[in-house]
């Protein structure tokens, strides 16, 4: 969802775990309410598309730098209202959605679970790449290059941005309502802007522009602090001050490596990937 916004269309946003949340919330309370499952998944995406549609608003008049600070300010609103609204959100104690069930079956285990998240991610991977074969798709390229030119040529650029933030939002939306159905919590320090700059990390690491980028990008975001954590345990060799001087280093190193893979090729994984001669396309149905 968020390279739609930032890849594609080209607009830099810092505030995309405010989407997140934004779907956690509207399908938590929805299945706290007995709607059934897909509804509450398909209604914490219309939420965010709602969100979505708010937070482009901005995009119209400004870009670059300008429009990060203003989505960035828009996902401490969403914080505060998160945490503030009792009422509604539990504040910090967060809500606790009923253990999900899909036709009769009781998803009570990571495996279950997990069934049920990837026939989502494949199905959104698919709707993504159909998106960007149609005339909307080749208005976020034209917008992303030059929203100007692209007016001239018979582009709205209000309503691609608008487009490109409400679309990628509810995929985020959706996202979240399969979180909080995993988790079975949702509280407002689950949507913090250190998970946003995460999201955006694992666009720019994967590869602006790029489905596959996505995907390489949040593999990459998840395992490699995984892995590392794994290497410092080992290495410490079970000694707390080595592990604590080792933990440092994990972040450090992981940082590193970031800026190690963007130097190489600011196209991310996917452009080092494509300079051993491999291409690999998501072409939609």
């Amino acid at each position: 969802g968020l390279n739609i916004t930032v890849g594609y269309a080209g607009l830099l946003s810092i505030g995309h775990a405010a989407f997140v949340g934004m779907g956690a919330y509207a399908c938590a309370l929805a299945t706290m309410a007995g709607i059934p499952l897909l509804i509450a998944l398909a209604i914490g995406a219309a939420a965010a598309f709602a969100m979505g549609i708010v937070f482009g608003l901005p995009a119209i008049r400004i870009k670059g730098v300008h429009l990060a600070i203003s989505t960035l300010a828009m996902q401490f609103t969403f914080y505060f209202i998160a945490q503030r609204w009792t009422a509604v959100t539990n504040g910090d104690n967060g809500l606790q959605p009923p253990q999900p069930e899909l036709f009769g079956l009781v998803l009570d285990t990571d495996e279950k679970l997990f069934y049920l998240i990837l026939p989502f991610a494949i199905l959104s991977t698919i709707l993504a790449a159909n998106i960007f074969k149609t005339r909307l798709g080749r208005a976020f390229l034209a917008i992303r290059e030059r929203d100007y030119a692209a007016e001239v040529l018979g582009v709205s650029a209000v309503h691609s941005k608008l487009l490109a933030f409400a679309l990628g939002a509810a995929f985020a939306g959706l996202a979240g309502g399969l979180l909080a159905m995993f988790l079975r919590l949702v509280n407002p320090d689950q949507f913090i802007v250190s998970v946003s700059v995460f999201y955006l990390t694992a666009v720019l690491v994967g590869g602006r522009g790029s489905l596959l980028g996505s995907i390489l990008g949040a593999t990459f975001m998840t395992l490699i602090p995984e892995i590392l954590r794994e290497v410092v345990a080992i290495a410490s060799g079970g000694s707390l001050s080595i592990a604590s001087t080792l933990a440092t280093f994990r972040e450090f190193l992981f940082g590193a490596l970031i800026v190690i893979f963007l130097h190489v090729d600011p196209r991310g994984l996917v452009g080092i990937i494509e300079k051993f001669g491999v291409r690999i396309e998501f072409r939609g149905v």
